[in-house]
């Protein structure tokens, strides 16, 4: 007897939720601990006193009183006999019983500092003297505030601090001095490999963080490269978690010649690197590793109008050369999320935005000319000119809201898409947004179904919008036009030259420790037609390990012919993170008349279950990070009950030290298409390798079977042998130049069962080639020349696929001088080809044969934005 799916997810999830629920629903009466004695060793950068429980010790409190350093312990008993327990001439340590509690005391030596972290059953004290200038990662020295347990209080400053003054003798004021650094990856738990240590301060302006970090020169990654160019470089970071939620936070991070990178880190969405606000960051090399100042203005970021603030903080490393990922506070693996490990930032005290209004003028100039293809008319070039100004305004509000207005806004793209494979792809091929004004607080609209991508606004003139975060709710709304609906209709239709009108709400409640409940409103009018969007989500953390999400939408069509359609989709996901076990369950059911005009949904009429689990183990030394299986699952039914897909893939993958890995996967599924069901597999072998620090390498290869989903006329889709592959190399021969090639190839073959009208077979249904040069040349930080050539080839054969055999070939050049993320001056220039040929009066205005060597499309450009801050 068995039971059907629609029986068996709610079974599954009561059950999962309810065992993930169990260790956090048990109450316990605390017992007293019992200590062992410590034991003192000497570390490369000072002392270390350890203490171990047989219970762990969550509750400790440190506090100096001159040079005696106090841990109390509650409820613990010492050892016996708790007396002094010398340290082999290091440091003298007593542990004693005061009432119910066990006090550990280390009489600390002249000039040094203690700081405590906890792991679990395990009290770590670290005792370090600050160095003098001929150690490694010499820093002069001064008072300090001394961090203890999962806090850090940064005194003020009278003036900024210099990147030099903590690499010589020179006199500097008081800092926040953290040293205890330790490994997320690859040794969870470890003191990191290599000293670090970071000082933190602020004024009335800036929060200043430097960091000093100890390395071989010679290992030290660190490319002159374009601004947020640097993740394959060693780098340092600071995660500021403004508003203490746990729920969201700024990521800023900075190479060794301080290049920056900055972000938006979002509980259970990631990061976005696509937010960019204006800092200051400078980096230098060292004899004994490098040095880095990063100085982030209060205007730039978002926080609460209180006169004492409470951040949450982390401090993180990167060191590339042994794949090492380092934070502070500790930050394990074994923990689901980032933000709810971090430390308490005090000490900001009568700080503020101030006064934050923000002008981005800027204009394009360009010129260029197309190749017209009417298919009544001769061929012939017809000559464009563009001139376009607009302007961008920001004003914050109170410190946490923040209200932007956009005039003709900065949508012109400078950049190029990635390539990407799109032929004989079922489904639409998503592409990330780049445009300025919808980047920003992005995330906010972001909810488990894609319901707004704002790509879908392709020609916008006038928009606002209002973000901010009030007491525990956040939120955010949009009002924007489109005039690209209307551009391209015919001359005689009623909504030619009409706009679109555009509206998005979005409001989000935190509740309890990382859970939120959130609604949406999306609104999309053009002409007689509309479309309306309402959602419901949610967000629970159950534990450290496991969470659930979800999200109910209900929408409304209005065609253009006064047809309407009501649509509901569903989605519920239950996900675990962890150092050695992870897994994700997700189900998805949209109805057929579910449609959003300005989301993301590619397909609907489905009810889909579909489940990941991977298990890592992690070697403790050797050259092996981690290795482990992994399985993927899925199941999609319409809503007559039909098996519509059916996916099933088990893999091992292989990480090294060094930034390499290798992926093994064999898969089999069942697609039902166009009322046939075809069943494919698929072997696939990958590999990505970035040991080297001139040289990166990634390449994958896979061979099985697949589907013709657009045949020739005649023809049913019909299954076919199928083989792809891609290359990519990245050569970085000097700090400045580097060069990158990428290569994608699709081939589909043998077709399987299929009788041509003349009786023939043929080998090849198509061939897909997509291949990517790029070069790029850095003067200094703010001044760059990139070149990119691109070639796509599409060789079909007609009698097989509905698909137009092509070649093209993009030539791409682009001088940026970028001075900060809203000042920046580009110049480029592209030239198009395609293998076009003209052909006899009687046929069509073109053919296709030979090389690309027909230009279609000249354009020159010249950008230019200026950043008006006050």
């Amino acid at each position: 007897m068995s039971l059907s799916m629609s029986r068996l997810l709610p079974l599954l999830l009561g059950f999962s939720l309810a065992h993930a629920s169990c260790p956090v629903s048990i109450a316990q009466t605390p017992r007293a601990r019992v200590l062992t004695p410590p034991r003192v060793s000497e570390m490369s950068d000072g002392i270390r006193v350890t203490v171990f429980a047989d219970a762990p010790i969550n509750d400790y409190t440190a506090r100096r009183e001159g040079r005696d350093f106090y841990v109390i312990i509650p409820r613990a008993t010492p050892p016996t006999p708790h007396t002094g327990v010398p340290g082999g001439g290091l440091v003298d340590v007593l542990i004693e019983a005061r009432g119910d509690d066990a006090v550990v005391v280390v009489r600390l030596p002249p000039g040094s500092g203690a700081h405590v972290r906890q792991n679990f059953n395990r009290l770590d004290i670290f005792i370090s003297t600050p160095p003098t200038s001929a150690e490694e990662g010499a820093v002069a020295t001064a008072p300090a505030t001394t961090v203890g347990g999962n806090s850090l209080r940064i005194p003020r400053v009278s003036r900024p601090p210099e990147l030099e003054e903590f690499l010589s003798d020179a006199s500097r004021e008081a800092a926040a001095v953290v040293t205890d650094f330790r490994q997320r990856t690859p040794r969870d738990g470890e003191p990191t490999s290599r000293k670090t240590t970071a000082y933190l301060s602020y004024d009335d302006a800036n929060l200043y963080i430097i960091f000093v970090c100890a390395d071989d020169p010679r290992l030290v990654r660190a490319r002159l490269a374009k601004r947020e160019d640097i993740l394959s470089d060693d780098v340092v970071s600071v995660t500021l978690d403004t508003f203490r939620d746990r729920r969201r936070a700024y990521y800023f991070a900075v190479n060794p010649l301080g290049v920056q990178l900055d972000g938006i880190t979002v509980e259970g969405q990631g990061d976005d690197y696509d937010f960019d606000t204006l800092w200051h960051s400078e980096g230098r090399l060292t004899p004994t590793g490098y040095a880095v100042r990063l100085a982030i203005p209060f205007k730039s970021l978002r926080f609460s109008n209180a006169d004492a603030q409470t951040w949450g903080i982390a401090l993180g490393r990167t060191i590339t050369h042994n794949s090492e990922e380092s934070y502070w506070p500790y930050v394990t693996q074994r923990v689901q999320s980032l933000l709810q490990q971090t430390a308490t930032l005090e000490g900001l005290e009568r700080v503020s935005p101030g006064r934050n209004v923000q002008l981005i003028p800027y204009g394009v100039l360009g010129a260029g000319r197309v190749l017209e293809r009417t298919p009544s008319a001769d061929p012939s070039y017809r000559g464009q000119k563009e001139a376009r100004a607009g302007l961008d305004a920001k004003l914050v509000l109170r410190g946490s809201l923040t209200l932007d207005l956009t005039l003709n806004p900065d949508f012109s793209q400078v950049e190029s898409d990635e390539p990407q494979v799109t032929v004989n792809r079922r489904f639409e091929v998503f592409f990330p947004e780049k445009r300025p004004f919808f980047i920003e607080n992005a995330g906010l609209f972001q909810t488990p179904e894609n319901l707004f991508f704002s790509r879908r606004v392709a020609d916008p003139q006038l928009g606002v919008r209002l973000t901010g975060k009030v007491g525990r709710t956040a939120f955010g709304g949009l009002l924007i036009d489109d005039r690209a609906p209307g551009e391209f209709l015919d001359a005689g239709d009623p909504n030619r030259g009409r706009r679109a009108r555009v509206g998005v709400l979005r409001l989000q409640r935190e509740f309890g420790e990382q859970s939120s409940v959130g609604g949406l409103l999306t609104s999309y009018d053009f002409g007689a037609s509309a479309n309306r969007v309402f959602a419901l989500d949610a967000r629970h953390r159950l534990n450290r390990n496991w969470s659930l999400s979800g999200q109910v939408a209900r929408s409304f069509t209005r065609e253009r012919d006064g047809m309407s359609r009501w649509g509901t989709t569903l989605l519920a996901n239950l996900s675990r993170g962890g150092r050695h076990f992870s897994y994700d369950l997700t189900y998805t059911d949209r109805s057929p008349g579910f449609h959003t005009e300005l989301g993301f949904v590619p397909r609907v009429d489905v009810r889909q279950a579909e489940q990941f689990a991977a298990y890592r183990w992690r070697p403790e030394r050797g050259p092996l990070v981690s290795f482990g299986p992994n399985a993927f699952v899925l199941v999609n039914w319409d809503r007559a009950g039909r098996v519509q897909d059916r996916y099933a893939s088990g893999g091992f993958g292989i990480d090294f030290a060094g930034l390499t890995s290798v992926q093994f996967t064999r898969s089999r599924s069942y697609e039902l298409f166009f009322d046939r069901g075809f069943r494919t597999e698929n072997t696939s072998l990958s590999f990505y390798s970035d040991r080297l620090a001139w040289l990166g390498l990634n390449g994958s290869y896979n061979r099985g079977s697949g589907v013709n989903y657009f045949p020739a006329p005649g023809l049913e889709p019909f299954a076919a042998d199928a083989t792809g592959g891609s290359f990519g190399l990245n050569f970085r021969p000097t700090r400045r130049f580097r060069y990158e090639q990428s290569y994608y190839y699709t081939r589909l073959a043998e077709p399987r069962g299929v009788v041509l009208p003349d009786g023939e077979g043929r080998g090849t249904v198509f061939e897909n080639h997509v291949l990517r040069s790029k070069l790029n040349y850095q003067f200094s930080r703010e001044l760059s020349l990139r070149a990119i050539l691109d070639y796509g080839a599409v060789l079909s054969v007609p009698e097989l696929i509905r698909l137009e055999g092509e070649k093209r070939l993009t030539a791409d050049f682009l001088l940026t001088y970028l001075l900060n993320p809203g000042t920046a001056l580009y110049v480029g220039y592209t030239d198009d080809y395609e293998n076009l040929l003209l052909a006899p009066a009687e046929a069509r205005p073109f053919v296709r044969g030979g090389p690309p060597t027909t230009s279609t499309g000249r354009r020159v450009f010249v950008k230019l934005s200026y950043l008006f801050r006050y």
